[in-house]
């Protein structure tokens, strides 16, 4: 087969097939190739932190929540687990279906170091099925308010690292509008999500200003960055949460100010906690 320039040569053809990245011919259309330089875009972001992790323990575990199809985690296992003896991915969905069919896929593959679990955020967090300690959670396009699930079990599995790329946020713009009548009373900053559009990409914005403070609250150290260029996603940003076990006051107080300020109370037993 010819080699085509945007695989990694040390991917295995045969999962991009069974992923649908590439068709059974083993070529590769507009649409997947936008999709895998996503994917490769966060294995370099991961990549290091995983081999950080190493540094430190002789096992790393990786925990993909919202997992969906696992491209994300099936990748990372190809590229990075499946050379090494250790290690263990967690796929974490609610959705039974692509559950059993990342399990038949793992087992098709002889990925034997990967797990797929039925499972809630709140029955995660607690399962014996998981270890009480995961080193890395990622989120990749988990939707909504799953991005916030993703959070709550990193931080309750102490996470060294947390990864997210977050997807459809409704809730904050729902919420804003809800009360927007109140808002204009109550301060000018409503002009800023006065019209259907601008409240939609405000509230967006505004959701993962709200994590970010939330995670350094918790104390990780939180970097915010784009994943790939605009012109391949638009769901394009790139949470980035290092755990240094420095809690800051200052950032749940301004996130608690934020949501006051803009009319969110109803918000705040999502974002602190």
């Amino acid at each position: 087969m010819t080699l085509i320039p945007e695989i990694k040569p040390n991917q295995s053809v045969e999962l991009l097939k069974e992923l649908h990245i590439l068709t059974r011919d083993g070529k590769l259309n507009q649409d997947s190739r936008r999709k895998l330089k996503q994917v490769y875009h966060l294995f370099h972001f991961i990549e290091p932190l995983l081999n950080e992790v190493l540094i430190e323990k002789a096992a790393v575990t990786l925990a993909d929540h919202g997992a969906g199809k696992s491209y994300l985690g099936f990748i990372l296992y190809d590229l990075f687990f499946k050379a090494r003896d250790t290690g263990h991915i967690y796929g974490i969905e609610t959705r039974e279906t692509l559950v059993a069919k990342s399990q038949e896929l793992a087992g098709k593959l002889g990925f034997e170091r990967m797990s797929f679990l039925n499972l809630s955020v709140e029955d995660s967090i607690h399962s014996s099925e998981l270890p009480g300690q995961i080193d890395v959670v990622t989120a990749l396009h988990a939707c909504n308010t799953a991005t916030d699930d993703a959070i709550k079990f990193a931080l309750h599995k102490k996470a060294k690292f947390i990864v997210l790329v977050p997807c459809c946020q409704a809730e904050v713009s729902s919420v804003l509008n809800k009360h927007k009548n109140q808002s204009f009373g109550k301060t000018p900053l409503s002009e800023i999500w006065r019209h259907p559009i601008h409240s939609r990409e405000f509230g967006s914005h505004l959701t993962n200003v709200l994590r970010c403070l939330l995670l350094e609250s918790h104390g990780y150290q939180v970097t915010a960055t784009e994943l790939v260029g605009w012109e391949h996603s638009m769901k394009n940003e790139l949470i980035i949460a290092r755990r240094m076990n420095k809690p800051r006051k200052d950032a749940q107080q301004r996130l608690e100010a934020i949501l006051s300020e803009l009319n969110l109370n109803e918000l705040h037993g999502r974002f602190v906690y």
